[in-house]
C-alpha cells in the first residue's frame, strides 16, 4: 500500500485529489495538512511513502518546506503540486529535492502516474522541464533571479504581481520592515532601483501569471 500525505491549503483540492487516489485499491491518503506547521506535524507522526506539497502556502514557501522535508526525511519522495507554470518553479524545486513537480492543471490526467513513478525511486518530470533542466546545465550565465535566496525570490514574484509591502507582509507573517530589507537585497542582488524593472523583468522572464 501506497501511503500518501497531501499538503493543500484548500480543502476543495484536497477532497478532488483523494477522489483521484481512491480510485487506485494500492493506494491511500493517510493524513492532510492545510499548513507548513500541519503539515510537520502530520508528516512526523504518520508512515508515508509520498508527500503531495502545494508550492504555495500560507506563512512559508513550499520550497522552504521542501528543503526542510528533505533534511528531516532525506529519502521521503516530495511531489510538488503548483498552479504555477514550469517556468516559474519547477527548475528550483527539482534542485531542492523534489521528485516531481505536477502543475494542477494537469494533476487529474497525471496525478497516479506521478505518485507510481517517484515511489519507485524516479524522478517525474515532464519533457518541457527535461529541456529545461538540460538547458540549465549548459548555459553558462544564470539568470538575475537565479541569485536570490527562496524568501527573496516569493518576494520578488508578489511584487511583480503588483501586491503592497505591507500585503506581502500580512499574507506571509512578518512585518513591513522585514519585507522592505528583503525587497532591498532583491533589488541589490538584481542590479535594480523600482519596482517597475521588477515587473518588467518578471513579466519578460515569465515569473508571474
Amino acid at each position: 500500500m501506497i501511503n500518501i500525505i497531501i499538503v493543500d491549503d484548500h480543502p476543495v483540492v484536497r477532497r478532488g485529489l483523494k477522489q483521484i487516489l481512491i480510485e487506485e485499491p494500492d493506494m491511500k491518503v493517510v493524513g492532510e495538512a492545510g499548513s507548513a506547521q500541519e503539515a510537520f506535524t502530520i508528516i512526523r507522526a504518520t508512515d508515508c511513502e509520498a508527500v503531495i506539497l502545494d508550492i504555495s502556502l500560507p506563512g512559508a514557501s513550499g520550497v522552504e518546506i521542501l528543503k526542510q522535508l528533505k533534511y528531516e526525511f532525506k529519502n521521503l519522495p516530495v511531489l510538488i503540486l503548483s498552479v504555477h507554470s514550469e517556468e516559474q518553479y519547477a527548475i528550483r524545486t527539482i534542485k531542492a529535492g523534489a521528485s516531481g513537480y505536477l502543475t494542477k492543471e494537469s494533476a487529474p490526467e497525471e496525478l497516479v502516474k506521478a505518485i507510481r513513478k517517484i515511489v519507485s525511486g524516479g524522478k517525474y518530470i515532464s519533457s518541457a522541464l527535461a529541456e529545461m533542466l538540460v538547458a540549465d546545465m549548459e548555459k553558462s550565465g544564470k539568470p538575475l533571479h537565479e541569485k536570490l535566496s527562496d524568501r527573496e525570490f516569493q518576494i520578488m514574484r508578489m511584487i511583480a504581481h503588483g501586491k503592497a509591502i505591507k500585503t506581502i507582509g500580512e499574507e506571509l507573517c512578518l512585518s513591513e520592515k522585514t519585507v522592505s530589507t528583503y525587497r532591498t537585497r532583491l533589488l541589490e542582488k538584481m542590479n535594480m532601483k523600482t519596482n517597475a524593472e521588477i515587473i518588467s523583468y518578471a513579466l519578460k522572464n515569465k515569473l508571474i501569471d
